[in-house]
């Protein structure tokens, strides 16, 4: 037992390297089943996923994914213009992830179970180089 409280320091590094290492495992959690730009291409072609931006008009006309169809945020609760079939994977983003997010939720909450947002939105399907189309 004296070993233990002469060395403590030793014990509590041991903790907190630990706890660093697991971070990233623990913070998964928290994008509420966000997925990477990759992942999503391959749910649009294995499964025929939808891409929703959920960004505002100006936001979508700037610079979009390649053929997202733009459902504004403030429009998911009532929108009509999504898809009939509840059970197509429902990819949203935004230029930044965070209303993509609660975007999923939203329509989780509506039915559609396989709503998810792409973490990272817009800047993450550009950092991987895949499309991205400007409206005129």
């Amino acid at each position: 037992m004296t070993f233990f409280i002469n060395n403590w320091f030793l014990f509590a590094t041991a903790l907190v390297s630990g706890g660093l290492l697991a971070w990233p495992l623990l913070s998964r959690g928290r994008t509420a089943g966000g997925i990477s730009p990759a992942e999503a291409v391959n749910l649009i072609n294995r499964e025929r996923g939808v891409l929703i931006d959920v960004s505002e008009p100006a936001e979508y006309v700037a610079g979009h994914a390649g053929g997202a169809k733009n459902v504004p945020f403030g429009t998911l609760e009532t929108a009509a213009d999504l898809p009939k079939n509840k059970a197509v994977p429902l990819l949203l983003m935004c230029p930044t992830g965070a209303r993509a997010n609660r975007g999923a939720a939203i329509l989780r909450k509506r039915g559609y179970e396989k709503a998810r947002a792409i973490v990272g939105g817009v800047a993450a399907w550009r950092e991987a180089n895949l499309p991205i189309e400007r409206s005129a």
